[in-house]
């Protein structure tokens, strides 16, 4: 369904980046990987996806909080494929603390990862794509693009950006072949989520426990987590030609959080 397309994937040394890079593979697409962590295991994960499909995948190192580094590896990945077809933003940290007792530095880092590299990604990937006239730019975005939750400013400020650049967006494109959309996930059992429990827990005042079962999934009525595979198989259907008339879409995968 993707062969000869290339999918430049944010944040997939783990998670739902590593899940949606493998969705894209599968489907038979060129990898680039990105991400931290350690180089060993990186590259273990990067020559199992290559030897389980056959497809190219590399890895990139760039820091996303680095507009330089952003355009260091689109200048890499142009060289040997031509450029991105499939960019998917899914790089992401997270910090949990009362607003007025939020490090200034913690903020920074949030919206520059979480957000502005998904401008800078896009402005890159974009002139590729009009030549092309095909792309699907595909934002991971969550639930916090349309709710919030107490403690997390930052993150849900720049999700909620997310949501605004995704629209934006959109429009520019919309006649050449390009779509542009952010899917929602609510609480995915992922590293990320793994590790905020214990800031939560410290915030709130609570157990990990209640966190798990009073804070987190009491948001989801099916209270269960959404899984990994679940939201790589919706990238993967907007990434196909059967989406082609889905752009500027917000599309929750939240097990009915925002249905409240």
């Amino acid at each position: 369904m993707l062969s000869g397309k290339t999918a430049l994937v944010t944040g997939s040394t783990s998670g739902i980046g590593l899940g949606i890079a493998e969705q894209f593979a599968k489907a038979g697409a060129n990898i680039i990987l990105n991400g931290m962590g350690d180089a060993a295991e990186i590259e273990s994960t990067r020559a199992k996806l290559a030897a389980q499909y056959p497809v190219t995948v590399r890895f990139d190192g760039a820091d996303m909080s680095q507009p330089e580094a952003i355009e260091a590896m689109f200048a890499s990945v142009n060289a040997e494929f031509g450029g991105v077809d499939i960019l998917v933003n899914n790089a992401g940290i997270q910090f949990v603390a009362p607003v007025d007792e939020f490090p200034t530095a913690k903020w920074d880092a949030i919206l520059a990862i979480n957000l502005t590299s998904a401008f800078h990604t896009t402005r890159l990937a974009l002139p590729h794509m009009k030549k092309k006239q095909w792309g699907r730019i595909i934002q991971v975005a969550s639930a916090h693009a349309l709710v919030a939750s107490p403690f997390k400013s930052a993150y849900v400020a720049a999700k909620h950006g997310i949501a605004g650049l995704t629209k934006t967006v959109a429009l520019e494109v919309a006649e050449q072949g390009i779509t542009v959309n952010a899917v929602c996930p609510g609480y995915v059992w992922t590293p990320l989520v793994e590790k905020q429990i214990p800031e939560t827990a410290k915030a709130r005042g609570i157990t990990e426990a209640e966190v798990i079962q009073n804070v987190l999934l009491t948001a989801q009525p099916t209270k269960k987590f959404v899984t990994v595979e679940q939201v790589a198989a919706l990238a993967g259907f907007l990434a196909s030609d059967a989406a082609a008339s889905i752009t500027g879409a917000v599309i929750p995968i939240d097990g009915g959080w925002t249905a409240h």
